[in-house]
């Protein structure tokens, strides 16, 4: 549970992530990088969270192969 005194709308959102699986990843990248990225997500109308996930069980996959 989050430390101090956190509101009921916290307490319950966090207990929501943990029951569904969700999980929060920190990752340094070059600032110019993740400023394209986040730009061409925009442009192409998706959330950069779901162009990730694509990536990562496309990644997933090539590596069963």
């Amino acid at each position: 549970m989050p430390v101090g005194s956190p509101k009921p709308q916290t307490i319950a959102t966090k207990k929501y992530e943990e029951k569904a699986g969700w999980i929060s990843k920190s990752y340094k990248l070059k600032r110019e990088l993740v400023e394209r990225f986040a730009a061409a997500c925009q442009e192409a109308g998706i959330s950069q969270a779901a162009q990730l996930t694509k990536m990562m069980n496309e990644f997933i996959e090539q590596q069963k192969k």
